[in-house]
C-alpha cells in the first residue's frame, strides 16, 4: 500500500526524493570543500620538505592571512644553530585573481635545499624578478603554458615554467620581487627549517625555541594536526549555518509533501480507522512512506555529490573536495532525522481523524 501510494502520485515523490537529495548534497558538498581545502592546504605545506615552521607567535595557522611581520635576518640566526641544516625563508601572499590562491615568495637555493627541488613539465627555472612558476594544478585550471603572461598582483609576469603540483604554494617568485610589490622589504611570513638528523626533530625544536622564545615553533606533525575544519576561524560556523539550511529544506520539503499526503488520502485513512486501523498503525504507515522518501533522496543525494565532485574536479581542479564516510554517514543520519521530524505532525493529524468525518470528506 505505502509504494502503491507512492507509485500514484509521481511528480510528488519525485519532488519530495529531490529535496532530500539536495539537503543530502549541500552537507556533503559543504563539508567535503572547506575539509578537502584544508587538508589539501595542509599537504601543500608539508610537501615542501622542511621538518619544522617557524611563525610569529600571534600568526594564524592559514599562512596566507599571517601577512610578513618577521625580519628575514633570523633566517642568518637559525642557521648558525649545531641542529639545522637548512632555512627556508619565504613570503606568503594571497591573490584572489581567479580565485584564492597562494603566493610564495622564495628564495629559491635555500627553498631548494630544505624542500629538494621543483620537478619542471614545462619551462625552466626562475630568473628575472618579474618571472613565476606555477603548478601543473594550476595552470590546467587557468589554461596557462610557460612563456605566457598573466597578470598577478595587478601586475603582468611572465610564466618561467610549469612545476609538479605539492610544494605549499600554486604561485612562486622570487622573494625580493614579491617583497617590492607587498612593500615588505626584509619581511617574510615563514621560516622552513630542516633539521640536521631527518627524524629527530626534538633536539632542532628545543635549539630554535631557546633562540627564538617569542615565536611559535612546531614541527610538521603537529602542524598537520591543527589544520583541521575546527581549528580554524569561522569555518565551524560556516559548515554549521549550511547545515542547518540544507535541514531546514528538507524538512519543510518533506512536512508539506506529508501534509499534503494526508489531506489528498483523509478517506483512505477513514477506511482504514472503520476497518480497526489503529492510531499507531496509521502513524507507522506515514513515517514508513517518509522513511522510502529519505532512502530513496539519500541515494541520490551520494551520488549526486560524487558525480558534482567530478564535475568540479574537471571544471575547477583547484577546488578539492574530499568525502569521507564518516559525513557520509552524517548527512545520512542528519537528512533521516528531518524528514521523520517534518512528517511527525502530518502523521499524528492523520492518526486522530475521526472516521465518520473521513468517509464523509470529499
Amino acid at each position: 500500500m505505502i509504494v502503491a501510494n507512492l507509485l500514484m502520485r509521481p511528480v510528488r515523490t519525485a519532488l519530495s526524493v529531490t529535496a532530500v537529495a539536495v539537503e543530502v548534497v549541500l552537507i556533503i558538498l559543504v563539508v567535503g570543500l572547506t575539509h578537502g581545502m584544508v587538508q589539501d592546504t595542509a599537504l601543500r605545506t608539508q610537501g615542501v620538505g622542511a621538518d619544522i615552521m617557524v611563525q610569529p607567535q600571534t600568526t594564524s595557522i592559514l599562512l596566507g592571512l599571517s601577512g610578513s611581520p618577521m625580519p628575514i635576518q633570523i633566517a642568518d640566526r637559525l642557521r648558525e644553530l649545531s641542529q639545522v641544516k637548512a632555512v627556508a625563508p619565504v613570503m606568503v601572499q594571497a591573490s584572489s585573481s581567479g580565485g584564492v590562491t597562494l603566493i610564495y615568495g622564495i628564495e629559491k637555493k635555500s627553498f631548494d635545499a630544505v624542500g629538494g627541488g621543483f620537478r619542471f613539465l614545462e619551462g625552466h627555472d626562475l630568473g628575472a624578478s618579474e618571472e613565476v612558476l606555477v603548478d601543473d594544478i594550476y595552470a590546467r585550471a587557468n589554461h596557462i603554458r610557460a612563456g605566457q603572461t598573466i597578470q598577478l598582483l595587478n601586475q603582468s609576469l611572465r610564466v618561467a615554467g610549469v612545476v609538479e603540483h605539492g610544494k605549499g604554494a600554486r604561485i612562486f617568485m622570487q622573494l625580493d620581487a614579491l617583497q617590492d610589490l607587498m612593500g615588505s622589504i626584509g619581511k617574510v611570513s615563514v621560516f622552513f627549517v630542516k633539521g640536521a638528523n631527518p627524524g629527530q626533530t626534538a633536539p632542532a625544536l628545543e635549539q630554535i625555541r631557546q633562540v627564538l622564545p617569542n615565536y611559535q615553533v612546531r614541527d610538521m606533525q603537529e602542524f598537520m594536526s591543527l589544520m583541521t575544519a575546527s581549528n580554524l576561524p569561522g569555518l565551524n560556523n560556516f559548515i554549521t549555518v549550511m547545515i542547518g539550511l540544507a535541514v531546514a529544506i528538507g524538512l519543510l520539503v518533506i512536512f508539506v509533501t506529508m501534509y499534503s499526503a494526508i489531506a489528498e488520502r483523509t478517506r483512505e485513512i477513514g477506511i482504514l480507522k472503520s476497518m480497526g486501523a489503529s492510531k499507531k498503525c496509521v502513524i507507522n504507515i506515514v513515517l514508513r512512506e517518509t522513511t522510502i522518501l529519505t532512502l530513496l533522496g539519500i541515494g541520490m543525494g551520494i551520488g549526486l555529490s560524487y558525480l558534482i565532485r567530478i564535475l568540479i574536479g574537471v571544471i575547477f581542479p583547484t577546488l578539492p573536495i574530499l568525502i569521507t564516510g564518516d559525513w557520509l554517514l552524517r548527512a545520512c543520519l542528519i537528512a533521516l532525522a528531518a524528514s521523520l521530524v517534518g512528517a511527525s505532525y502530518p502523521a499524528f493529524r492523520a492518526s486522530r481523524q475521526d472516521p465518520i468525518q473521513a468517509l464523509a470528506y470529499e
